[in-house]
């Protein structure tokens, strides 16, 4: 077996992974197309990988476990906020119709563009703009995706999804956790905690500081 089918066994099917069209999906993305070539070697390794400037491609069990999570569907149209390297989103691309990807670093979305043409994936857009505003000329999604730790999930976020959608978001309180939010109605939302995580913060207008220096408390609540 070769590197990748090391990591779909061990890491994938040999802990909870069992959706065979994540593990189709975690087979048919080259990560090592999203890493730097000095990591090229470790590219399916068990771990976050270091793509430059303090930034961080995930781990593969937890790209994996959050597609699964999500219950995606070949219809869906999905929300990522935190584009990165562009991995998750190709990953979410072979399992949904379209994937809408922000990013607020200007050099990542220019890199996630690049690696997603070089892995020949047409159904995923990049922005280069503030994940807390989400696209909003492109809402209501279906599912909706954060790759970067929050406070809270952000009101504007919460608006752009379909009633029945769902937000999956690592929150950071005391500790980041991973937590799974329904939308049941319009005002009405069922949050269930996942999982201990461990993801960069969220920059830009969801950042606690500025939220503390004067953005509305309605935004978040």
């Amino acid at each position: 077996m070769d590197d990748k089918d090391i990591m779909i066994e061990e890491q994938l099917k040999g802990r909870d992974i069992y959706d065979e069209r994540v593990l189709e999906a975690m087979h048919i993305i080259d990560r090592e197309l999203f890493v730097p070539d000095e990591f090229r070697d470790m590219a399916y390794d068990d771990t976050p990988l270091p793509i430059g400037r303090g930034q961080t491609i995930s781990q593969p069990y937890i790209v994996a476990y959050m597609a699964q999570i999500m219950h995606l569907q070949p219809e869906d149209v999905v929300l990522e906020i935190g584009g990165g390297c562009g991995y998750n989103a190709a990953v979410l691309s072979r399992l949904v119709s379209h994937v809408y990807t922000v990013e607020i670093v200007g050099w990542l979305a220019e890199l996630a563009i690049k690696n997603l043409e070089k892995a020949r994936i047409s159904n995923v857009s990049v922005l280069n703009g503030d994940g807390f505003r989400g696209w909003p000329e492109k809402a209501p999604f279906d599912k909706i995706m954060l790759t970067a730790a929050t406070p809270r999930i952000p009101v504007p976020l919460k608006k752009q999804l379909k009633t029945g959608g769902k937000i999956l978001a690592p929150i950071s309180d005391s500790m980041q956790k991973l937590i799974l939010v329904e939308k049941k109605g319009e005002d009405d939302f069922i949050e269930h905690n996942l999982i201990p995580v461990r993801f960069v913060p969220m920059t830009g207008n969801t950042g606690e500081s500025r939220w503390k220096k004067g953005m509305p408390k309605t935004d978040w609540e």
